[in-house]
Protein backbone atom coordinates (compact mmCIF):
# COMPACT_ATOMS: atom_id res chain seq x y z
CA UNK A 1 0.00 0.00 0.00
CA UNK A 2 2.75 2.33 0.64
CA UNK A 3 4.54 2.14 -2.59
CA UNK A 4 0.97 2.78 -4.28
CA UNK A 5 0.86 6.13 -2.40
CA UNK A 6 4.74 6.68 -3.38
CA UNK A 7 3.68 6.32 -7.07
CA UNK A 8 0.44 8.57 -6.96
CA UNK A 9 2.25 11.15 -5.04
CA UNK A 10 5.17 10.91 -8.09
CA UNK A 11 2.19 11.55 -10.55
CA UNK A 12 1.41 14.65 -9.17
CA UNK A 13 4.39 16.00 -8.34
CA UNK A 14 5.05 15.71 -12.10
CA UNK A 15 1.45 17.18 -12.76
CA UNK A 16 2.10 19.83 -10.64
CA UNK A 17 5.67 20.71 -12.38
CA UNK A 18 3.93 20.36 -15.86
CA UNK A 19 1.02 22.65 -14.78
CA UNK A 20 3.61 25.54 -13.40
CA UNK A 21 5.38 24.88 -16.89
CA UNK A 22 2.71 25.84 -19.13
CA UNK A 23 1.45 28.49 -16.55
CA UNK A 24 5.10 29.92 -16.37
CA UNK A 25 4.75 29.78 -20.59
CA UNK A 26 1.31 31.31 -20.86
CA UNK A 27 2.46 34.04 -18.48
CA UNK A 28 5.58 34.74 -20.77
CA UNK A 29 3.52 34.80 -23.64
CA UNK A 30 0.72 37.02 -22.32
CA UNK A 31 3.74 39.54 -21.12
CA UNK A 32 5.22 39.73 -24.24
CA UNK A 33 2.20 40.21 -26.02
CA UNK A 34 1.36 43.09 -23.91
CA UNK A 35 4.35 44.65 -24.05
CA UNK A 36 4.48 44.11 -28.07
CA UNK A 37 0.94 46.09 -27.86
CA UNK A 38 2.30 48.91 -25.40
CA UNK A 39 5.25 49.20 -27.87
CA UNK A 40 2.72 49.47 -30.81
CA UNK A 41 0.73 52.07 -28.88
CA UNK A 42 3.77 54.33 -27.79
CA UNK A 43 4.95 54.45 -31.19
CA UNK A 44 1.31 55.70 -32.65
CA UNK A 45 1.27 58.36 -29.56
CA UNK A 46 4.45 59.58 -30.65
CA UNK A 47 3.85 60.61 -33.87
CA UNK A 48 0.56 63.05 -32.90
CA UNK A 49 1.70 66.13 -32.98
CA UNK A 50 2.08 67.86 -29.45
CA UNK A 51 -0.80 68.91 -28.07
CA UNK A 52 -3.15 67.00 -30.01
CA UNK A 53 -6.20 65.24 -28.68
CA UNK A 54 -7.24 63.50 -31.73
CA UNK A 55 -5.92 62.39 -35.20
CA UNK A 56 -8.32 62.24 -38.11
CA UNK A 57 -7.55 61.24 -41.72
CA UNK A 58 -9.79 62.34 -44.89
CA UNK A 59 -12.23 64.81 -43.37
CA UNK A 60 -15.37 66.28 -44.53
CA UNK A 61 -16.79 69.88 -42.95
CA UNK A 62 -19.71 71.71 -43.64
CA UNK A 63 -20.47 75.14 -42.29
CA UNK A 64 -23.75 76.95 -42.32
CA UNK A 65 -25.46 80.32 -41.48
CA UNK A 66 -29.22 80.28 -40.96
CA UNK A 67 -29.47 76.99 -42.89
CA UNK A 68 -27.30 78.04 -46.09
CA UNK A 69 -24.19 76.34 -46.98
CA UNK A 70 -21.28 79.28 -46.17
CA UNK A 71 -18.36 76.81 -47.16
CA UNK A 72 -17.02 73.16 -47.28
CA UNK A 73 -13.99 71.81 -46.37
CA UNK A 74 -12.33 68.61 -47.15
CA UNK A 75 -9.08 67.65 -46.15
CA UNK A 76 -6.43 64.66 -46.25
CA UNK A 77 -5.94 64.56 -42.64
CA UNK A 78 -6.90 66.88 -39.43
CA UNK A 79 -4.88 67.11 -35.83
CA UNK A 80 -7.42 68.83 -33.74
CA UNK A 81 -5.71 70.81 -31.45
CA UNK A 82 -8.31 71.33 -27.87
CA UNK A 83 -6.18 73.83 -26.34
CA UNK A 84 -6.19 76.20 -29.40
CA UNK A 85 -9.72 75.11 -30.78
CA UNK A 86 -8.40 75.03 -34.49
CA UNK A 87 -7.57 71.42 -36.41
CA UNK A 88 -4.53 71.87 -38.37
CA UNK A 89 -5.26 70.11 -42.07
CA UNK A 90 -2.86 68.86 -44.77
CA UNK A 91 -3.91 68.96 -48.43
CA UNK A 92 -7.31 70.93 -47.95
CA UNK A 93 -9.75 71.91 -50.50
CA UNK A 94 -12.58 74.31 -49.45
CA UNK A 95 -15.73 75.20 -51.63
CA UNK A 96 -17.68 78.64 -50.69
CA UNK A 97 -21.04 79.64 -51.53
CA UNK A 98 -21.45 82.98 -53.05
CA UNK A 99 -24.81 85.28 -54.29
CA UNK A 100 -26.11 83.53 -57.06
CA UNK A 101 -25.40 80.08 -56.49
CA UNK A 102 -21.70 80.88 -57.55
CA UNK A 103 -18.54 79.19 -55.69
CA UNK A 104 -15.15 80.02 -55.31
CA UNK A 105 -12.69 77.23 -55.09
CA UNK A 106 -9.79 77.41 -52.75
CA UNK A 107 -7.12 74.34 -52.38
CA UNK A 108 -3.96 74.51 -50.30
CA UNK A 109 -0.90 72.11 -49.33
CA UNK A 110 -2.09 72.90 -45.58
CA UNK A 111 -4.26 75.38 -43.30
CA UNK A 112 -5.55 75.55 -39.77
CA UNK A 113 -9.61 75.88 -39.45
CA UNK A 114 -10.08 77.99 -35.91
CA UNK A 115 -13.13 76.13 -34.73
CA UNK A 116 -15.41 78.65 -32.97
CA UNK A 117 -14.15 81.30 -35.24
CA UNK A 118 -14.23 79.57 -38.57
CA UNK A 119 -11.68 81.35 -39.99
CA UNK A 120 -9.54 79.50 -41.85
CA UNK A 121 -5.68 80.23 -42.48
CA UNK A 122 -4.06 78.31 -45.51
CA UNK A 123 -0.58 78.14 -46.95
CA UNK A 124 1.71 76.33 -49.56
CA UNK A 125 0.60 76.35 -53.18
CA UNK A 126 -2.74 78.41 -52.31
CA UNK A 127 -5.27 78.58 -55.30
CA UNK A 128 -8.37 80.35 -55.17
CA UNK A 129 -10.52 79.98 -58.55
CA UNK A 130 -14.00 80.74 -59.71
CA UNK A 131 -15.39 80.40 -63.25
CA UNK A 132 -13.43 83.66 -64.49
CA UNK A 133 -10.49 84.27 -62.90
CA UNK A 134 -7.80 81.97 -60.66
CA UNK A 135 -5.75 83.27 -57.83
CA UNK A 136 -2.00 82.22 -56.68
CA UNK A 137 -0.40 83.05 -53.34
CA UNK A 138 1.79 81.54 -51.03
CA UNK A 139 -0.63 82.51 -47.96
CA UNK A 140 -3.82 83.61 -47.29
CA UNK A 141 -6.89 83.48 -44.82
CA UNK A 142 -10.73 83.78 -44.76
CA UNK A 143 -12.37 85.48 -41.81
CA UNK A 144 -16.07 84.01 -41.46
CA UNK A 145 -17.50 86.51 -39.54
CA UNK A 146 -16.16 89.62 -42.74
CA UNK A 147 -16.92 87.11 -45.29
CA UNK A 148 -13.54 87.99 -46.58
CA UNK A 149 -10.58 86.41 -48.27
CA UNK A 150 -7.10 88.34 -47.58
CA UNK A 151 -3.12 87.57 -48.63
CA UNK A 152 -0.35 89.82 -47.23
CA UNK A 153 2.00 88.34 -49.40
CA UNK A 154 2.59 88.90 -53.22
CA UNK A 155 -0.49 87.00 -55.60
CA UNK A 156 -0.96 86.67 -59.11
CA UNK A 157 -4.55 86.98 -60.23
CA UNK A 158 -5.13 86.20 -63.85
CA UNK A 159 -8.17 84.97 -66.34
CA UNK A 160 -9.13 84.94 -70.26
CA UNK A 161 -7.89 88.69 -70.71
CA UNK A 162 -6.30 90.01 -67.79
CA UNK A 163 -3.49 89.40 -65.65
CA UNK A 164 -2.49 91.01 -62.42
CA UNK A 165 -0.27 91.09 -59.32
CA UNK A 166 0.06 92.85 -56.10
CA UNK A 167 1.91 92.86 -52.81
CA UNK A 168 -1.06 91.97 -50.88
CA UNK A 169 -5.06 91.14 -51.83
CA UNK A 170 -8.68 91.80 -49.97
CA UNK A 171 -11.37 89.87 -51.46
CA UNK A 172 -15.42 90.63 -50.42
CA UNK A 173 -17.36 87.40 -50.64
CA UNK A 174 -20.73 89.66 -50.28
CA UNK A 175 -19.61 91.98 -52.92
CA UNK A 176 -17.38 89.81 -54.87
CA UNK A 177 -15.02 92.53 -55.09
CA UNK A 178 -11.13 92.22 -55.19
CA UNK A 179 -9.07 94.76 -53.64
CA UNK A 180 -5.37 94.98 -54.49
CA UNK A 181 -2.61 97.19 -52.60
CA UNK A 182 1.23 97.25 -53.46
CA UNK A 183 3.11 97.40 -56.59
CA UNK A 184 -0.33 96.43 -58.57
CA UNK A 185 0.90 95.31 -62.46
CA UNK A 186 -1.51 94.44 -64.89
CA UNK A 187 -3.06 93.91 -68.21
CA UNK A 188 -5.96 93.38 -69.96
CA UNK A 189 -6.55 92.04 -73.16
CA UNK A 190 -2.76 92.47 -73.70
CA UNK A 191 -2.51 96.01 -72.63
CA UNK A 192 -0.03 96.50 -69.83
CA UNK A 193 -1.54 98.67 -67.23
Amino acid sequence: MYLFNFKNYKKIKLALFFIIIISIGIIITVFMEYRGLFNKSAKIISQLPEGATISLGKIHQVSTKNGEKEWILDADSANYINNKKQAVLVCLKVVFFIKDNKKIFLKADEGVLHTESKDIEVKGNVIVQNQDYRIDTKRLKYINSKQTITSKVPVKISGDSLFFAADSMLIDLNSNKAYLEGNVKGSFGGFIN
